[in-house]
């Protein structure tokens, strides 16, 4: 069975589509680039599979269920936008993590702090916009899930940045799990993905594995996305 299965899956708000007609089958053990332009629907597919938004039309099943409260058991997911209170310290949200995700590895949680730089006694609000959202990353890996859904993880940090991050969601996610990750900044991404899916204006346009795009189209990812899109 696939981790993730949509059938007909669509999203309108009036008259506008966010999301139209989505089927999409995604395996165990993958890395998924789910990749468009912004404003492509992207935020919203990763909102419905997490229960945060409801379709319109269609179904989405995570590992067999419908989005919901057992499902946030094994989904781990990383929201675009920050969310974390800033007169925490590090520590006290990983302590909070621990209580809540009975999959929260906090040892893990600790090495990425260290790996990456943070000091877990600093509060929130003495962190720059890109260590908070490291810190959010953090928050997301260590917790031994199935299925992690990351909306924009790279986007708020800078160039250098870029690749801990990327090293830090292979090094930490759980090998029989799938990571789904939204971007629009392919040519950064590309080196860690198995699978990619590709958004348009809320319709799937191409579902390919890496391997396929460069043995039989010739190109990277990257170059068939900027052919795709324009870009």
């Amino acid at each position: 069975m696939a981790i993730l299965q949509c059938s007909g899956l669509s999203k309108l708000y009036g008259s506008k589509k966010a999301l139209f007609n989505v089927n999409l089958n995604l395996e165990h053990g993958r890395i998924i680039g789910l990749l468009g332009p912004n404003g492509s629907g992207k935020s919203t597919f990763l909102k419905i599979c997490n229960g945060l938004l409801t379709p319109s039309e269609g179904t989405v099943l995570i590992n067999g269920m419908m989005p919901g409260i057992r499902t946030k058991e094994i989904v781990s997911y990383l929201p675009e936008q920050t969310y974390l209170n800033d007169w925490m310290k590090v520590s006290d949200i990983l302590g909070f993590f621990k209580d809540f995700y009975a999959d929260f590895n906090i040892g893990k949680a600790g090495d990425m702090l260290h790996s990456l730089n943070i000091n877990p006694n600093d509060r929130l609000k003495t962190l720059s916009k890109g260590t908070k959202e490291k810190v959010q990353l953090i928050l997301v890996m260590a917790r031994e899930a199935k299925l992690y859904l990351l909306d924009e993880p790279i986007g708020g940090v800078d160039p250098a940045a870029r690749d801990y991050i990327l090293n830090t969601i292979i090094k930490n996610y759980n090998q029989e799990a799938t990571v789904v990750i939204s971007t629009h900044l392919i040519a950064d991404i590309e080196r860690v993905l198995d699978d990619v899916v590709f958004l348009r204006n809320g319709e799937v346009v191409l579902t390919s594995t890496v391997d396929d795009i460069r043995e039989n189209k010739g190109v990277s990812v990257d170059a068939l996305f900027r052919e795709v899109f324009k870009c």
